[in-house]
């Protein structure tokens, strides 16, 4: 398994921080008819119980947006992707369709509400770091551009940073040649609800990504 650390400057401003990780071998494909029904389901049971201003008292989110002030960054203009999806989700926009391993991957965020990073650990370059953004550090968020990454929980490798609860980068992301795929998921509240959130992963993973090699540690 990849190593991964925290560094002792995000650790100190948020001890509570956990990470459940994943890595696995992995089937991507872009089409994922069964996956998308229990997405669609979900989705519709969300539309129906959840409402916009309920998002921020969720365990996960809450605790996210006070990891995030701890920090140093403003989690109402740099939002967790937890948030974003299920806003977009309660708004009526729907997820976007990616593969079958980001769509499962964003799958467990809206059930959960846990922030989670999606990689191709083929790209990944020597141990990972998860730390705070510097200023004028370069990242280049998918779908996002050029991203000021300032006083956000960053994970970087032998190259720089390739991650954040807010959004994944380009140079990591998962396309459908990703065979090696890492999953992080945040928690900002310890273990509360991650070994759960970990199991619904590990599964989704096996049955709708042929997943071999599972392996799994919180950090």
């Amino acid at each position: 398994m990849t190593r991964i650390e925290i560094e002792p400057q995000l650790k100190s401003a948020c001890p509570k921080l956990r990470l459940g990780v994943i890595q696995c071998k992995v089937k991507t494909q872009e089409e994922c008819p069964e996956l998308w029904g229990i997405i669609n389901e979900t989705t519709k049971k969300l539309q129906e119980e959840l409402a916009i201003s309920a998002i921020k008292d969720l365990p996960a989110i809450d605790s996210s947006k006070k990891g995030y002030k701890a920090a140093g960054k403003d989690p109402s203009r740099y939002r967790l992707s937890a948030d974003s999806l299920l806003r977009r989700i309660v708004n009526r926009k729907g997820l976007y369709q990616i593969n079958n391993v980001v769509d499962l991957l964003n799958l467990v965020s809206i059930k959960t509400a846990f922030s989670i990073g999606g990689y191709n650990a083929a790209k990944v370059d020597g141990i990972i770091r998860f730390g705070i953004g510097k200023n004028e550090e370069a990242y280049e968020g998918i779908g996002r551009g050029k991203l000021n990454i300032e006083g956000l929980p960053i994970f970087r490798d032998e190259k720089g940073a390739f991650g954040s609860p807010t959004s994944d980068s380009l140079r990591t992301q998962i396309d459908t040649n990703c065979e090696d795929f890492l999953m992080i998921i945040i928690s900002f509240q310890e273990e509360k609800g991650l070994t759960e959130a970990m199991d619904l992963a590990s599964e989704l993973l096996l049955y709708h990504a042929d997943a071999q090699e599972i392996e799994t540690k919180i950090i």
